[in-house]
């Protein structure tokens, strides 16, 4: 059943090695699955001060992750961060159109028609609105994390050798040795994917270019802003890219001495739900929302 199937990819045993354990989250809660207990919202960005890159994720089509995702970028904020908002729903060729949405440039209209919303990403605008209401109201700085889908494409059907060196973009040459990775990237495909055979295989590491670009293009915004020590990069992606610290953290990490955190939002419950620790360093339970309310 579907349920039993999202609740697995919540609890494999992948990850950091120290927490393993699995933890109980109340719906409504914030867990703190370090000190294993529930924060408040502001008590978890009092927590998150350490990190550079706080990664947040989200299922696309769920506004009250989106809500979530906002608050969270607010309130960091109003601690005085220093706050950058990186998000997958955009490629790296609309960064311009991004820069005049932080000036508050443009109309949300004039938004949405000029960076190509519905070509780039697809997904209801009003479901992100929250997020780009912030960014708007305090002028933060807004990036572009993806890399042109061509490229993902390419890889996914003859594998990352067959992209020529022009078109790479400077990203790494793709590790597909983090088996913990491979697992969760096929625990989410579910079953039928065997990882064996070369067509898979481009699959996967067509995920761990993804993760990779992303992970590639913050870094490179990084290069050209002015160090600060308040500042916290957001990351906006999906759970897929974020859950058990093995994707774009983990790519991050790989090149980089600052700190990550990762927040996974989990399905909406009316019910208590149980999760690996590891999945991240904080998780949270949305309630269910009655269709009346």
């Amino acid at each position: 059943m579907m349920l039993k199937q999202a609740e697995s990819v919540y609890t494999l045993p992948i990850g950091d090695p120290k927490r393993q354990y699995l933890l109980t989250v109340r719906p409504g809660e914030i867990v703190d699955t370090h000190r294993r207990r529930s924060v408040s919202l502001q008590e978890m960005v009092r927590l998150l001060e350490p990190a550079t890159f706080i990664l947040i994720g989200e299922q696309h089509d769920l506004a009250q992750h989106h809500q979530f995702q906002a608050q969270v970028v607010e309130a960091l904020v109003q601690v005085g961060r220093s706050v950058i908002v990186g998000m997958e729903m955009f490629d790296r060729t609309k960064q311009y159109v991004l820069n005049l949405w932080t000036l508050n440039r443009l109309s949300e209209a004039e938004f949405i028609q000029q960076s190509e919303w519905q070509t780039q990403w697809g997904f209801d605008f009003a479901l992100y609105r929250p997020i780009f209401e912030v960014v708007y109201r305090y002028r933060l700085r807004l990036v572009g994390l993806n890399v042109p889908r061509a490229l993902v494409h390419q890889t996914a059907r003859q594998g990352w050798q067959s992209v020529p060196e022009p078109e790479r973009l400077g990203i790494p040459e793709p590790d597909l040795s983090v088996e913990d990775h491979r697992k969760l990237f096929y625990a989410l495909l579910g079953a039928g994917h065997p990882s064996g055979q070369a067509t898979n295989d481009n699959f996967y590491a067509a995920q761990v270019v993804w993760d990779t670009g992303m992970a590639d293009t913050a870094l490179r915004y990084l290069e050209r802003t002015v160090p600060s020590p308040r500042l916290a990069f957001v990351i906006i992606a999906g759970n897929g890219h974020v859950m058990y610290d093995v994707g774009i953290s983990l790519r991050l990490r790989m090149r980089s001495p600052l700190s990550t955190r990762v927040i996974v939002p989990l399905p909406p419950s009316g019910q208590p739900v149980q999760v690996r620790a590891a999945l991240g360093d904080f998780v949270w339970l949305p309630p269910l929302i009655s269709e009346r309310s």
